[in-house]
């Protein structure tokens, strides 16, 4: 509960630097329409020529790996980009949107080279037939170690200029500092904007409901604010989480606190294990 407590004063403290640099939420709303362009591009084609109509193959294999490393692209970039403006933001600079997009594009071939591996690593976690019993549990276990042992690799990216194999290196590293906040940190974010999601939700399908009584065209034009909302949401817990990801990466890297973060709290949190 201790250890939850310093998560949750971090988490308000990332909200701080969020709500001094709103444009931090372009680059999750660039990653979700690019990925949703990413899987039309794939899945319109293949649905109107009908290509996996006699099985999956080689051929299916090749294309999913290009969906996954495309969607993985697309993820990791602007993922880059909003890490490092908020490492820069954290230094006490004021990053803009293009000073994103450029540190991103410093790093593309790291990036590039991380999308391939993990696609790979992707399509290994997930392909193939349905798993069960054993062979399942031993394929989550792996996932999560995976998703832990990497939640630091794009900071790592964009500040050491090394290669992607390096980086999950340094990340799981890393992660021996990190790991009581990175886990409870990650879930705090996740419960509660799980709750604020959950909330939210019935609170929008009641009012939709009842503006239905006075009208449908009311009832139509209300769920599309209150769909505006829930994906504003989501919008602000990928920037949350990655600004969460940049303070724990600084603090572990480095070990000074960032400006607007309390050194004291930030010392307790990454004591010796």
């Amino acid at each position: 509960m201790e250890r939850f407590g310093r998560s949750w004063d971090l988490l308000k403290a990332c909200f701080a630097v969020l709500r001094d640099d709103k444009e931090l939420m372009l680059f999750p709303v660039l990653s979700g329409f690019s990925a949703l362009l990413v899987l039309a591009t794939f899945a319109l084609p293949l649905f109107f020529t009908q290509a996996f109509s006699h099985g999956f193959g080689l051929f299916g294999m090749l294309v999913a790996f290009a969906f996954y490393f495309s969607q993985y692209l697309v993820i990791f970039y602007f993922n880059a980009a909003l890490v490092g403006a908020a490492l820069k933001r954290l230094e006490g600079g004021d990053p803009t949107f293009s000073d994103g997009i450029a540190i991103a594009n410093d790093n593309l071939s790291a990036i590039l080279g991380y999308a391939a591996i993990a696609a790979t690593v992707g399509m290994l976690l997930r392909g193939g037939r349905r798993r069960r019993g054993l062979e399942a549990l031993v394929r989550s276990l792996a996932g999560m170690a995976w998703t832990l042992g990497t939640f630091l690799v794009v900071p790592v990216l964009v500040t050491r200029k090394i290669g992607p194999i390096d980086a999950i290196t340094e990340s799981a590293r890393l992660l021996k500092k990190t790991w009581g906040e990175n886990l409870i940190g990650s879930a705090g974010i996740w419960l509660g904007f799980g709750i604020f999601t959950f909330l939210y939700i019935a609170l929008s399908v009641a009012l939709v409901i009842l503006a239905a009584k006075a009208g449908s065209a009311l009832a139509i034009a209300l769920a599309a604010v209150l769909l505006l909302g829930l994906l504003l949401i989501g919008v602000v817990k990928s920037a949350i989480k990655a600004i969460y990801t940049a303070v724990l990466y600084r603090y572990a890297a480095e070990g000074s606190a960032p400006q607007g973060f309390d050194a004291q709290q930030l010392s307790l949190a990454f004591g010796s294990r």
